[in-house]
């Protein structure tokens, strides 16, 4: 199963070129939730959600959607994997009241987390809900080690699979032939922030995009799911790219026209 989604919904910008016109923000997330089957909730790194949250999330998308949640950066970078027991507790329990809507929960590690932070990484990782997917995020090239493969194994967490600057794409690509997990997590975010408006594509990412559309097919068959997402810094509209993407993958597309005609069942 290959799922493919974007970093957030909640973009005044993509009224028009993606979500109807007039479309009111309480309806971003069943509007999107028409187009793709799952997306990574960037919140959940500033906060754990409240319970009512994740209820209304869980009743505006259909059966079959699933959230990817960010672990929050209080346990991360403030706390640096250390003494955090609780709120990691707090977490997990609040990323249940998902349910069969729950997708992986990426540990977004800080750049200043180094490979001399592999023992409390390796700690961290052994306190996780085992029956609850994890994927790490490295933002330091040193991490790409043998080492690092066999820690994320031994616990069956995925390492996610980013493009971006932090990492050198030819590794991210090699990593598809050694997954930790089960399933993967990838990430495309660019290489830089300089994007701010999010209302079409600005830059060309053919050439990223025909390289990872090269080595899908190999990882889906070394895993049961992929989950992929796109930010808006990578090209500048992410719903755009996901439907590139969906065309060089031979999946079906959802066209931002048919949306708005569904939009008149409102």
């Amino acid at each position: 199963m290959l799922r493919l989604g974007a970093q957030g919904w909640n973009y005044d910008a993509w009224i028009g070129p993606f979500y109807p016109d007039r479309t009111r923000a309480t309806d971003f997330l069943r509007v999107y939730s028409r187009a793709f089957d799952t997306v990574e909730v960037d919140s959940t790194f500033y906060a754990i959600p409240s319970s009512s949250t994740v209820k209304g999330w869980v009743s505006r998308v259909p059966r079959g959607f699933q959230f990817a949640l960010k672990l929050p950066q209080e346990i991360t970078h403030e706390r640096r994997l250390r003494h955090c027991t609780e709120i990691v507790a707090e977490f997990e329990e609040r990323a249940r009241e998902l349910g069969d809507h729950l997708g992986p929960i990426l540990i977004q590690m800080g750049p200043s987390l180094g490979p001399s932070e592999a023992g409390a990484l390796d700690n961290f990782l052994g306190t996780l809900d085992s029956g609850l997917r994890y994927a790490v995020e490295f933002r330091d090239r040193g991490w790409i080690t043998p080492e690092s493969v066999a820690m994320l194994r031994a616990h069956g967490i995925a390492m996610a699979l980013t493009d971006a600057r932090w990492v050198p794409r030819r590794l991210m690509l090699a990593m598809t032939e050694q997954p930790t997990a089960d399933f993967s997590y990838i990430r495309w975010m660019g290489p830089d922030r300089e994007i701010v408006d999010y209302s079409r594509v600005q830059v060309d990412r053919s050439a990223e995009i025909d390289a990872w559309v090269r080595v899908l097919p190999g990882l889906q068959a070394r895993v049961k799911s992929v989950y992929a997402y796109v930010n808006n810094h990578f090209s500048g509209h992410s719903p755009a790219t996901l439907r590139e993407l969906q065309r060089r993958l031979q999946l079906s597309v959802v066209e931002p026209e048919s949306l708005g005609e569904q939009m008149t069942l409102f």
